[in-house]
């Protein structure tokens, strides 16, 4: 019965740390966007304030020089603009639909990226893109979080070989010691099978094979499509992000040299880049949500704790309440909820079995569990016990259940 009652002052907390954590992430969120609009605004406004006032004198000068009205070269360029739409351009160009042009294409809309170069025009294509599409993008999405496991996992590994021999190095862990059965004291056990990746040397390792592979994509590209070198390396974050705003795209040239090994390798460099940012980016999603605990552990820390059991007592109606009364004289919250995850959560190590579930939960699982005994009066069917990593979809559990296993279970 204790127990029901400890569990439940750890479901309030934990769901109003995850409120929290989620009303302080929008928070900043906005804040980031004000502050980019801001930003970009400043940059770009006065630059398009030029460019719109150098267009009216030029379309001026030449209605007046050609003799034409001024709404005759309007509807001439609405009509040119019609034809853009369907893949018509000044400069002579590769065509859009041919079979290479449109496995160009889907490859775009399934990674996500969608350039905009190239759009379907009829009913028909454009009716077969939302199918296309919808399973597209969703199995792609699937093989980027596979890749991402993978990518974990060899690091993991990679990371961990390092640390052995550092380990051996300084004496600590003999040649031996990593063998299972081997004669090795509780210390030396415990600095090997205790030890997990650090989420900032992934984020290091990441970025600079993201930072390579853009690096000679945009060496490729400056000489295949001669854009400028930072052109190129704005292409290549643009793509590899999926971002893909179209204002230069690769491989839209009518002839190049060596044509069909520059398109491979286009590919296989998009590929690539897309892979490890999209790595990239779940990783620093761990930092960022790092950050956000950090804060809230500050903010939190102007509270008395006398505020935080009251807030339990105010809730003690919702969950648990029978337990939560008996036990609110000699239950501290500090005692039931702070475990030495809280205290390695801000560590910056990579998720060990239970370091990621203190900063993960209250899940919906739990608050119906509570609900369902307090309607019931008693418990239901106890679980199988978590193993800290059992709860979370998509890449940050994948990410998590990999380093679980690759760092712990040794």
């Amino acid at each position: 019965m204790a127990r029901r009652g400890d569990e439940g002052c750890c479901a309030v907390l934990h769901l109003n740390e995850d409120n929290a954590r989620f009303g302080l992430l929008a928070t900043l969120i906005l804040l980031y966007l004000l502050c980019g609009a801001a930003v970009f605004s400043a940059i770009e406004h006065p630059t398009e304030l030029r460019a719109k006032k150098l267009w009216t004198q030029h379309l001026h000068n030449f209605t007046e020089t050609h003799g034409i009205s001024a709404e005759d070269l309007k509807a001439f360029l609405r009509t040119y603009e019609e034809a853009n739409v369907y893949g018509v351009r000044v400069d002579a160009l590769r065509p859009r639909w041919d079979f290479p042009g449109a496995f160009y294409f889907v490859g775009t809309v399934v990674s996500t990226i969608g350039f905009g170069m190239t759009t379907p025009a009829t009913i028909g294509g454009k009716v077969f893109l939302i199918f296309y599409g919808l399973i597209g993008c969703a199995a792609t999405i699937l093989f980027f979080n596979l890749f991402l496991e993978r990518i974990i996992t060899m690091l993991a590994y990679i990371m961990r070989w390092f640390h052995e021999r550092q380990l051996r190095r300084t004496g600590v862990l003999m040649p031996s010691d990593h063998r299972r059965g081997s004669g090795t004291s509780a210390g030396e056990s415990d600095s090997l099978e205790g030890w997990k990746p650090s989420v900032y040397y992934v984020m290091l390792i990441l970025g600079v094979a993201a930072l390579l592979i853009a690096c000679c994509a945009s060496a490729m590209y400056t000489v295949m499509e001669e854009w400028g070198y930072f052109d190129s390396f704005y292409f290549c974050f643009v793509a590899f992000s999926t971002i893909g705003f179209g204002d230069l795209v690769s491989g839209q040239k009518e002839y190049y040299v060596n044509q069909g090994a520059y398109r491979f390798g286009n590919c296989l460099f998009i590929l690539m880049g897309v892979c490890c940012i999209y790595s990239l980016f779940n990783v620093i999603s761990i930092i960022i949500k790092q950050t956000l605990n950090w804060i809230l552990k500050k903010l939190d820390c102007r509270c008395c704790r006398h505020c935080r059991r009251k807030h339990l007592r105010h809730h003690r109606n919702a969950v648990n309440p029978a337990q939560i009364k008996s036990r609110r004289n000699d239950v501290s919250v500090d005692t039931v909820c702070d475990s030495e995850t809280d205290g390695r959560r801000m560590s910056g190590e990579m998720i060990s079995v239970k370091d990621f579930i203190a900063s993960n939960k209250v899940s919906l699982a739990i608050m119906q569990k509570q609900l369902y005994e307090t309607a019931n009066g008693g418990p239901r069917p106890s679980y199988a016990r978590h193993n800290g990593f059992s709860g979370g979809i998509g890449a940050l559990a994948i990410m998590n259940n990999r380093l679980a296993e690759t760092s712990v279970d040794r």
